[in-house]
């Protein structure tokens, strides 16, 4: 089981990770970005359920900003820093469309 993450690249417009890649990539932003940072958009990435939510467009271009400093941040790694951008293009796709960001 996973995430499919709206307005990402794959064919079906998605981003589609597991659980657990979702969890891993949660470890690398806690440990890169600032705390302040990485609090503000840790609900986004520590979810109790799998249950599907809603990011709202103004709300995703703010974490898309955050995702992107994580990506380029030089103590991400490598093999990380790609993950980091992929979700911060999707949530930037979805708030210059003005639609909500979604996770499913």
């Amino acid at each position: 089981m996973g995430w499919n993450i709206s307005h990402g690249t794959n064919p079906n417009g998605e981003v589609r990770r597991s659980y657990t890649s979702v969890d891993n990539l949660a470890k690398q932003l806690a440990h890169v970005l600032p705390a302040a940072d990485w609090r503000s958009i840790a609900y986004v990435f520590n979810r109790p359920s799998g249950d599907p939510f809603t990011v709202l467009p103004h709300e995703a271009d703010r974490i898309a900003n955050i995702l992107m400093r994580a990506a380029h941040a030089p103590l991400t790694p490598r093999n990380w820093q790609g993950e980091a951008e992929a979700f911060a293009m999707a949530a930037a796709t979805a708030a210059d469309a003005d639609e909500p960001w979604i996770w499913r």
